[in-house]
């Protein structure tokens, strides 16, 4: 019998963690975070982990300077149980909201923790909404087997969109004209793909393969044929619903402290243009916090850039034959 390896995907608040939780109670499993946001420390509030209060970070080990680890998540609210039932989720907090992550270091962090789940008979099921992450796991990507250049990197995390993109265009313009709008206006994209770009004799033709390909590979990355993929993804069919979810989950994060949780990471001396905090919330917040606009608008464009996201992210999950579709 094959070992089962779940994938959960989908739009932004449409119930993933909630059913990741429900299979991993009924199949002896672990979760593994698949959410571009939530890899950084200290990003919790704004990002939706929805940790236990106090929650720990166990970091198991270290790879290319990353720490790999889990918290613990209560999967029953019985209280009346002797041992409460709890799973490990993992790759929560791997890097500082002022370090640069890749879905090339997605995959280096995420293979291992396949492994080490498996190995100790356990079920790994992978949840999160960042598809350009499990795309580059489960498919044949040419350009990812290039290495962070940390040195370049730290030389470009500082720079605006349009120095990126003109740097992008001056080494290799055919890379930037095949990314499509978001990535080209996405700095963590950029980056890597002037990374790219300066190491890599790729051809244009190979990146649109890269992007029509959908052969899986995931056995030639975990080294055993021995899995059996369940692959499923959730949508909203009604988008009065979607926008009544995205509202209700926005307002509970700022009541549970969203604004104090940016000004914490502030006074840790992190600055607004770190990778991390160029995300969906921070971004709005931070344009408050600093007196360029009003908190009602900051929490109306906070509303609106997570439904463009969650449009966007049906856009490229739905041309993927391996999705299994369910109504959020």
């Amino acid at each position: 019998m094959k070992n089962k390896l779940y994938i959960i995907t989908g739009q932004t608040a449409s119930g993933k963690t909630k059913l990741a939780l429900e299979i991993a109670g009924k199949n002896n499993g672990e979760i593994i975070n698949c959410d571009s946001r939530q890899i950084y420390k200290g990003l919790d509030i704004i990002t939706g982990k929805d940790l236990p209060i106090n929650s720990k970070f166990k970091k198991k080990f270290a790879l290319n300077k990353l720490d790999i680890g889990y918290h613990q998540l209560s999967l029953s609210t019985d209280s009346n149980r002797l041992h409460p039932i709890s799973t490990k989720i993992w790759l929560y907090d791997i890097v500082h909201p002022d370090q640069y992550f890749s879905s090339f270091d997605y995959v280096q962090c995420v293979v291992p923790v396949i492994k080490d789940i498996l190995n100790r008979g356990k079920t790994p099921i992978i949840v999160g909404g960042t598809y350009f992450y499990i795309y580059h796991l489960l498919y044949n990507v040419p350009t990812e087997t290039i290495k962070p250049d940390w040195k370049l990197r730290a030389l470009l995390e500082n720079k605006t969109v349009a120095e990126l993109q003109i740097k992008l265009k001056s080494i290799r313009p055919e890379l930037f004209s095949a990314m499509n709008h978001s990535d080209q206006n996405n700095p963590q994209r950029l980056i890597r793909k002037i990374e790219i770009a300066r190491k890599a004799k790729i051809k244009i033709n190979d990146i649109k393969t890269q992007n029509e390909s959908r052969r899986i590979i995931l056995d030639q990355k975990l080294g055993t044929d021995n899995i059996e993929l369940v692959f499923y993804g959730y949508k909203y069919r009604d988008k009065n619903k979607l926008l009544s979810v995205i509202d209700e989950r926005i307002e509970k994060r700022l009541q549970q402290g969203a604004i104090g949780e940016i000004k914490k990471i502030f006074s840790l001396g992190f600055e607004s243009n770190c990778p991390g905090l160029k995300t969906i919330g921070y971004i709005q917040l931070i344009q408050y916090i600093k007196g360029g606009i009003k908190l009602k608008e900051a929490v109306r464009q906070w509303k609106s850039k997570e439904a463009q996201y969650a449009k966007r992210q049906y856009t490229f999950m739905k041309k993927d034959p391996h999705i299994i579709w369910h109504e959020a």
